[in-house]
């Protein structure tokens, strides 16, 4: 018996729903009786023991709820139709705000409810679940077929410390949308993109004074979904040599003052959290948009074509790829949403074939990007053989953002994968914003008290 059976053997011996009406010395006579191997633990137990139900568990996907809020085609069909190769019995993942508690209590334990988590993004959690020694890399289960297909960017984005971690599958990337009936209103070209921010404050601006709607543009405060993309606009090349955002760069700060520029043909609530999802969801730019109260976006793809479903007539919804300052990169952000799978989990062969299953499913990326689904779920797929394909061949369904939106990955970066990666942007947060909300007057002194601010915290971290 390896150490890590019979560290399993003696927690479970010591669990009373293990074996219901055997003590502990029951079950090791029973044990001894049997050789104690473990391959012959399974014998000593009748079919209704908790041991047994384990040994024969289904695979156990747990899925972050939105993912089965935009595609529905999941849980009602997809994992069906897998179900009748392969025992399958999906969750939902006890997670809110990209938290991951749950499943680092759980590693400690060296157990795991689930067998996969469809839902991490590489930026977030990932290396926070690495270092918490609750997720072990795909690379002795994913196929070379699949890994070879992957585009390069979001495999290399997949890719920390020389292992592949995360399965990719949901592709986003920062871009600018607008809604051409209000831009119209407005005596704007509704087909023409602002090509600077200059451009595009300037338009947004004009939205207002002609009163073709209440508000000109919106953005979600959120760091990683506003400053990091805007940042990248100017300089992609931002980070300290920890792996840090650099929150006193040149760049950074002219993204912040872009942003102050925003908050004058914004709604004045556009900095508060949203109303779910421990505030990463329903936020204030996602509400205006929808409620046709904003003409132009900054915000993953994703939002604005779920949010011009909400309309009467959401063919009037553009896209384009970021504005950008002359001299600028006029690149922007990505990330992609893919699978951990967990260490102590089961089934992890047929976790890498289910997620090859569904992450190559059609439904999935005619649920994202039909033009005719109302409300496009609106996430790229991560293949190159299935952009080829539908390059040479465009789908009669497909909507022609999907290809544009496409095309920005190759403007695209990811933010930089550390432990900090998220939380940098939220403890930062109150810092930068004192100068969007007047109270501090020069951005680069904003701009320091984030830094300051995450920096007290990974010294903490470090002690």
């Amino acid at each position: 018996m390896t150490n890590d059976e019979q560290e399993l053997f003696e927690e479970l011996l010591d669990d009373e729903e293990f074996a219901p009406g055997l003590n502990r010395g029951a079950l090791l006579q029973r044990g001894a009786a049997a050789g104690a191997a473990m391959w012959g633990v399974s014998t000593l137990f009748g079919p209704g023991t908790a041991f047994a139900s384990t040994q024969a568990r289904s695979l156990t996907p747990t899925f972050y709820q939105w993912i089965y809020g935009l595609y529905p085609e999941i849980p009602s069909a997809i994992n069906k139709d897998y179900g009748k190769r392969h025992k399958l019995d999906a969750k939902i993942a006890p997670v809110q705000g990209f938290g991951i508690d749950r499943f680092v209590a759980e590693a400690k334990k060296k157990k795991s409810t689930w067998d996969v988590y469809v839902g991490m993004t590489p930026f977030v959690e990932m290396a926070s679940l690495i270092e918490s020694g609750a997720i072990e890399p795909w690379d002795k289960y994913i196929s070379k077929s699949v890994v070879n297909d992957l585009i390069p960017s979001i495999r290399q984005e997949a890719t920390y410390q020389g292992h592949m971690w995360s399965f990719p599958f949901l592709l986003d990337i920062i871009i600018q949308a607008w809604n051409g009936e209000i831009v119209k209103k407005a005596g704007l070209d509704p087909n023409a993109a602002p090509k600077t921010w200059d451009e595009f404050i300037a338009n947004a601006k004009k939205v207002v004074s002609s009163k073709a709607a209440p508000f000109g543009a919106v953005f979600d405060s959120h760091g990683w979904r506003s400053l990091a993309p805007i940042t990248y606009t100017f300089n992609p090349n931002v980070y300290t040599p920890d792996g840090l955002f650099d929150f006193t760069n040149p760049a950074t700060v002219n993204a912040l003052e872009v942003m102050k520029r925003m908050m004058e043909v914004a709604p004045n609530n556009i900095l508060e959290e949203g109303k779910v999802d421990a505030g990463v969801n329903t936020t204030p730019d996602e509400e205006a948009f929808a409620g046709r109260q904003a003409a132009y976006y900054i915000k993953y793809q994703n939002a604005p074509t779920r949010f011009a479903g909400t309309w009467p007539d959401p063919t009037v919804l553009h896209i384009a790829g970021m504005p950008k300052q002359p001299g600028g990169a006029g690149a922007t952000v990505f990330w992609n949403t893919g699978a951990a799978l967990f260490k102590y989990g089961q089934n992890k062969q047929a976790a890498a074939d289910y997620m090859k299953f569904l992450t190559y499913d059609q439904r999935i990326w005619k649920q994202a990007l039909s033009k005719h689904v109302k409300g496009q779920s609106g996430q790229l797929a991560p293949y190159k053989s299935t952009w080829a394909k539908w390059e040479k061949s465009p789908p009669e369904w497909m909507a022609d953002w999907a290809f544009t939106v496409r095309a920005q990955l190759g403007k695209s970066k990811a933010i930089k994968t550390n432990i900090w990666g998220l939380n940098q942007f939220v403890l930062g947060k109150p810092g930068w914003e004192t100068y969007l909300k007047g109270d501090e007057k020069d951005p680069k002194k904003a701009l320091a008290k984030a830094r300051d601010l995450v920096m007290a915290e990974v010294k903490k971290h470090k002690k």
